[in-house]
Protein backbone atom coordinates (compact mmCIF):
# COMPACT_ATOMS: atom_id res chain seq x y z
CA UNK A 1 0.00 0.00 0.00
CA UNK A 2 1.41 3.45 -0.85
CA UNK A 3 2.49 5.45 2.13
CA UNK A 4 2.26 9.23 2.63
CA UNK A 5 5.33 11.24 1.84
CA UNK A 6 6.60 13.42 4.66
CA UNK A 7 9.48 15.50 5.86
CA UNK A 8 10.80 15.25 9.39
CA UNK A 9 10.62 18.19 11.75
CA UNK A 10 14.07 17.35 13.12
CA UNK A 11 17.30 15.99 11.57
CA UNK A 12 16.05 12.49 12.51
CA UNK A 13 13.39 11.34 10.08
CA UNK A 14 9.92 10.64 11.40
CA UNK A 15 8.84 6.98 11.52
CA UNK A 16 7.46 5.51 8.30
CA UNK A 17 3.76 4.60 8.73
CA UNK A 18 4.38 1.31 6.92
CA UNK A 19 7.05 0.35 9.46
CA UNK A 20 5.16 1.66 12.48
CA UNK A 21 1.92 -0.27 13.24
CA UNK A 22 -1.04 2.09 13.75
CA UNK A 23 -2.07 2.67 17.33
CA UNK A 24 -5.46 3.89 18.51
CA UNK A 25 -5.61 7.66 18.54
CA UNK A 26 -5.45 9.13 22.02
CA UNK A 27 -8.15 11.30 23.53
CA UNK A 28 -7.36 15.02 23.97
CA UNK A 29 -6.33 16.14 27.44
CA UNK A 30 -9.72 17.76 27.94
CA UNK A 31 -13.11 16.33 26.98
CA UNK A 32 -15.43 18.73 25.23
CA UNK A 33 -19.06 19.10 26.22
CA UNK A 34 -21.51 17.68 23.65
CA UNK A 35 -23.01 20.28 21.34
CA UNK A 36 -26.66 21.17 21.86
CA UNK A 37 -27.13 21.90 18.16
CA UNK A 38 -25.85 18.64 16.64
CA UNK A 39 -29.04 17.93 14.67
CA UNK A 40 -29.15 21.49 13.33
CA UNK A 41 -25.50 21.30 12.25
CA UNK A 42 -26.02 18.01 10.41
CA UNK A 43 -28.94 19.57 8.56
CA UNK A 44 -26.93 22.69 7.73
CA UNK A 45 -23.92 20.66 6.56
CA UNK A 46 -26.03 18.74 4.05
CA UNK A 47 -27.16 22.06 2.54
CA UNK A 48 -23.71 23.67 2.85
CA UNK A 49 -22.02 20.91 0.85
CA UNK A 50 -24.41 21.50 -2.05
CA UNK A 51 -23.31 25.14 -2.40
CA UNK A 52 -20.79 25.96 -5.14
CA UNK A 53 -17.40 27.34 -4.12
CA UNK A 54 -17.54 31.05 -5.00
CA UNK A 55 -15.15 33.92 -4.50
CA UNK A 56 -17.08 37.22 -4.36
CA UNK A 57 -14.85 40.28 -3.95
CA UNK A 58 -15.00 41.66 -0.43
CA UNK A 59 -12.67 43.59 1.82
CA UNK A 60 -11.45 41.94 4.99
CA UNK A 61 -13.17 43.42 8.06
CA UNK A 62 -10.86 45.28 10.41
CA UNK A 63 -11.04 42.89 13.41
CA UNK A 64 -9.79 39.99 11.30
CA UNK A 65 -6.50 41.82 10.69
CA UNK A 66 -5.84 42.92 14.21
CA UNK A 67 -3.16 41.27 16.34
CA UNK A 68 0.59 41.16 16.38
CA UNK A 69 2.72 40.73 13.28
CA UNK A 70 3.65 37.20 12.29
CA UNK A 71 7.42 37.14 11.75
CA UNK A 72 7.89 33.38 11.79
CA UNK A 73 9.01 33.36 15.44
CA UNK A 74 6.05 33.40 17.77
CA UNK A 75 6.42 33.33 21.53
CA UNK A 76 4.13 32.51 24.41
CA UNK A 77 1.66 30.33 22.51
CA UNK A 78 0.91 26.65 22.70
CA UNK A 79 2.20 24.32 19.98
CA UNK A 80 -0.45 22.21 18.23
CA UNK A 81 -0.55 19.92 15.21
CA UNK A 82 -2.59 21.14 12.24
CA UNK A 83 -3.54 19.18 9.12
CA UNK A 84 -5.13 20.45 5.91
CA UNK A 85 -6.49 17.55 3.86
CA UNK A 86 -9.03 16.66 1.20
CA UNK A 87 -9.51 15.62 -2.41
CA UNK A 88 -8.06 18.20 -4.79
CA UNK A 89 -11.44 19.08 -6.32
CA UNK A 90 -13.37 18.99 -3.04
CA UNK A 91 -13.54 21.27 -0.03
CA UNK A 92 -10.50 21.30 2.21
CA UNK A 93 -10.72 20.17 5.84
CA UNK A 94 -8.72 21.51 8.77
CA UNK A 95 -8.00 19.27 11.76
CA UNK A 96 -6.33 20.59 14.91
CA UNK A 97 -4.77 18.08 17.32
CA UNK A 98 -2.77 18.42 20.51
CA UNK A 99 -0.23 16.08 18.86
CA UNK A 100 -0.26 13.78 15.77
CA UNK A 101 -1.32 10.69 17.74
CA UNK A 102 -4.29 12.42 19.36
CA UNK A 103 -7.94 12.56 18.34
CA UNK A 104 -8.79 15.93 16.71
CA UNK A 105 -10.02 18.58 19.09
CA UNK A 106 -11.37 20.63 16.16
CA UNK A 107 -12.41 19.73 12.61
CA UNK A 108 -13.58 22.41 10.19
CA UNK A 109 -14.86 22.05 6.64
CA UNK A 110 -13.62 25.13 4.78
CA UNK A 111 -15.21 26.80 1.78
CA UNK A 112 -12.18 26.38 -0.50
CA UNK A 113 -11.08 23.65 -2.85
CA UNK A 114 -8.08 21.73 -1.54
CA UNK A 115 -6.09 22.16 -4.74
CA UNK A 116 -6.71 25.92 -4.82
CA UNK A 117 -5.60 26.44 -1.23
CA UNK A 118 -2.42 24.40 -1.68
CA UNK A 119 -1.70 26.33 -4.88
CA UNK A 120 -2.11 29.66 -3.05
CA UNK A 121 0.17 28.48 -0.26
CA UNK A 122 2.83 27.65 -2.83
CA UNK A 123 2.85 31.33 -3.80
CA UNK A 124 3.59 32.57 -0.27
CA UNK A 125 1.46 34.10 2.47
CA UNK A 126 -2.11 32.89 3.10
CA UNK A 127 -4.29 34.46 5.78
CA UNK A 128 -7.59 32.84 6.65
CA UNK A 129 -10.00 34.75 8.86
CA UNK A 130 -13.00 33.02 10.41
CA UNK A 131 -15.66 35.30 11.87
CA UNK A 132 -18.59 34.35 14.04
CA UNK A 133 -21.34 36.57 15.33
CA UNK A 134 -21.22 37.28 19.05
CA UNK A 135 -24.37 36.38 20.97
CA UNK A 136 -24.67 37.83 24.50
CA UNK A 137 -27.28 35.22 25.42
CA UNK A 138 -24.98 32.23 24.76
CA UNK A 139 -21.81 31.28 26.57
CA UNK A 140 -19.83 29.05 24.26
CA UNK A 141 -16.11 28.57 23.72
CA UNK A 142 -14.73 30.33 20.67
CA UNK A 143 -13.69 27.18 18.79
CA UNK A 144 -17.04 25.56 19.58
CA UNK A 145 -18.92 28.03 17.38
CA UNK A 146 -20.72 25.98 14.72
CA UNK A 147 -20.61 28.29 11.68
CA UNK A 148 -18.08 30.88 10.51
CA UNK A 149 -17.92 33.48 7.77
CA UNK A 150 -14.67 32.79 5.96
CA UNK A 151 -12.19 35.20 4.34
CA UNK A 152 -9.00 34.25 2.51
CA UNK A 153 -6.44 36.99 1.89
CA UNK A 154 -9.13 39.63 2.28
CA UNK A 155 -11.78 38.04 0.05
CA UNK A 156 -14.94 36.44 1.36
CA UNK A 157 -15.07 32.84 0.13
CA UNK A 158 -18.17 31.51 1.88
CA UNK A 159 -18.50 29.69 5.18
CA UNK A 160 -16.64 27.24 7.38
CA UNK A 161 -18.58 24.64 9.35
CA UNK A 162 -17.45 22.82 12.44
CA UNK A 163 -18.25 19.12 12.58
CA UNK A 164 -17.50 16.01 14.55
CA UNK A 165 -14.68 13.87 13.06
CA UNK A 166 -16.03 11.36 10.55
CA UNK A 167 -14.73 7.84 10.00
CA UNK A 168 -12.84 9.11 6.93
CA UNK A 169 -11.27 11.92 8.98
CA UNK A 170 -10.05 9.44 11.58
CA UNK A 171 -8.61 7.20 8.85
CA UNK A 172 -6.53 10.14 7.62
CA UNK A 173 -5.36 10.96 11.15
CA UNK A 174 -4.48 7.29 11.67
CA UNK A 175 -2.48 7.11 8.44
CA UNK A 176 -0.56 10.22 9.49
CA UNK A 177 -0.08 9.25 13.15
CA UNK A 178 3.71 8.99 12.68
CA UNK A 179 4.05 12.14 10.51
CA UNK A 180 5.02 15.33 12.34
CA UNK A 181 5.40 17.69 9.37
CA UNK A 182 5.14 17.36 5.60
CA UNK A 183 2.87 17.18 2.57
CA UNK A 184 1.93 14.49 0.11
CA UNK A 185 -0.75 12.22 -1.33
CA UNK A 186 -2.69 9.56 0.57
CA UNK A 187 -4.13 6.33 -0.85
CA UNK A 188 -7.87 6.30 -1.46
CA UNK A 189 -10.37 3.52 -2.07
CA UNK A 190 -12.88 3.25 -4.90
CA UNK A 191 -13.36 5.85 -7.62
CA UNK A 192 -13.05 8.94 -5.42
CA UNK A 193 -9.60 9.75 -6.80
CA UNK A 194 -11.00 9.82 -10.33
CA UNK A 195 -14.07 11.93 -9.54
CA UNK A 196 -12.64 14.32 -6.95
CA UNK A 197 -8.89 14.10 -7.48
CA UNK A 198 -6.14 12.75 -5.27
CA UNK A 199 -6.40 12.86 -1.49
CA UNK A 200 -3.71 15.36 -0.53
CA UNK A 201 -2.55 16.61 2.86
CA UNK A 202 -0.28 19.14 4.47
CA UNK A 203 0.67 18.81 8.14
CA UNK A 204 2.63 21.29 10.23
CA UNK A 205 3.14 22.57 13.75
CA UNK A 206 0.95 25.54 14.59
CA UNK A 207 1.35 27.96 17.46
CA UNK A 208 -1.94 28.82 19.10
CA UNK A 209 -2.05 32.36 20.47
CA UNK A 210 -5.11 33.35 22.50
CA UNK A 211 -5.88 37.06 22.42
CA UNK A 212 -9.14 36.97 24.41
CA UNK A 213 -12.22 34.79 24.84
CA UNK A 214 -13.34 36.16 21.45
CA UNK A 215 -10.11 35.88 19.45
CA UNK A 216 -7.31 33.41 18.89
CA UNK A 217 -4.88 32.69 16.07
CA UNK A 218 -3.03 29.66 14.75
CA UNK A 219 0.34 30.43 13.12
CA UNK A 220 2.01 27.77 11.00
CA UNK A 221 5.62 27.23 12.09
CA UNK A 222 8.32 26.47 9.52
CA UNK A 223 10.98 24.04 10.79
CA UNK A 224 14.13 25.64 12.17
CA UNK A 225 13.02 29.06 10.96
CA UNK A 226 13.39 28.07 7.28
CA UNK A 227 11.64 30.18 4.69
CA UNK A 228 8.53 28.63 3.18
CA UNK A 229 4.79 29.13 2.79
CA UNK A 230 3.16 31.07 5.61
CA UNK A 231 -0.33 30.33 6.87
CA UNK A 232 -2.21 32.17 9.60
CA UNK A 233 -5.73 31.23 10.71
CA UNK A 234 -7.65 33.84 12.72
CA UNK A 235 -10.74 33.03 14.81
CA UNK A 236 -12.71 36.08 15.92
CA UNK A 237 -16.18 36.79 17.31
CA UNK A 238 -17.60 40.18 16.35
Amino acid sequence: MPTPKHKASTPTRSPNPAQSPPRPLEAPSHKKNPSKSTKLLKRFRSVFRSFPVINPPCKMPGPAHTGRTHDGHMHGGRQMSGTLFGHRKSRVNLAIQEHPRCLPMLVLELSLQTGKLLQDMGLGLVRIALESEKSPSEKIKLVDEPIWSMYCNGKKVGYAVKREPTEDDLKVMQLLHAVSMGAGVLPVEGGAAVAEGEMTYMRAHFERVVGSRDSETYYMMNPDGNSGPELSIFFVRV
